[in-house]
């Protein structure tokens, strides 16, 4: 598989309620042919989400929307474009990072939460300069993150809900 030059693709989701921003790093291979975010059907995203806000999983590109917007949440990823070798983080280089300001002075965003390790190293190395506001890592939503059951993912995840 080569490491090709991808262009992201997927909107950011976010409105003028928004409050937190929750980061990945880029879409994966299942995201980009699905064309939104966390589309690969292992990635726990919508079950750990749902689970917190105490709502039914959402299946459609339009219902995921609905949920992040009424629970005045934000999505996005880090990076604009990058080369990167199927959906592995570890493979990426020559990274352009996605231009936060525009999001960010046209909602209410007060937190930054990268889901997992690899959105929160691009953030402080890429974005943070630029927005001033700290991210708090949480643990990866995805399926490759085998060490931390759906039940561990919502308990970490838990302090979204003190901004909302």
């Amino acid at each position: 598989m080569k490491n090709n030059m991808v262009l992201h693709e997927i909107k950011p989701v976010y409105d003028k309620d928004s409050r937190i921003l929750i980061l990945g790093s880029f879409p994966s291979v299942k995201s980009r042919e699905s064309g939104f975010f966390y589309g690969h059907p292992q990635n726990r995203f919508w079950k750990v989400l749902a689970g917190l806000l105490q709502v039914k999983v959402p299946e459609t590109i339009d219902e995921k929307k609905s949920m992040l917007l009424e629970h005045h949440i934000a999505v996005w990823d880090v990076i604009a474009s990058c080369r990167i070798t199927g959906s592995s983080d570890s493979s990426i280089k020559d990274v352009i990072p996605n231009d936060f300001t525009w999001m960010l002075s046209h909602s209410h965003i007060e937190r930054i939460f990268s889901n997992g390790a690899a959105s929160w190293k691009l953030y402080e190395k890429y974005v943070f300069q630029k927005t001033g506001i700290q991210a708090k890592k949480l643990p990866s939503t995805s399926p490759a993150n085998a060490a931390y059951s759906l039940e561990k993912l919502q308990e970490c995840w838990r302090g979204i809900l003190e901004i909302l």
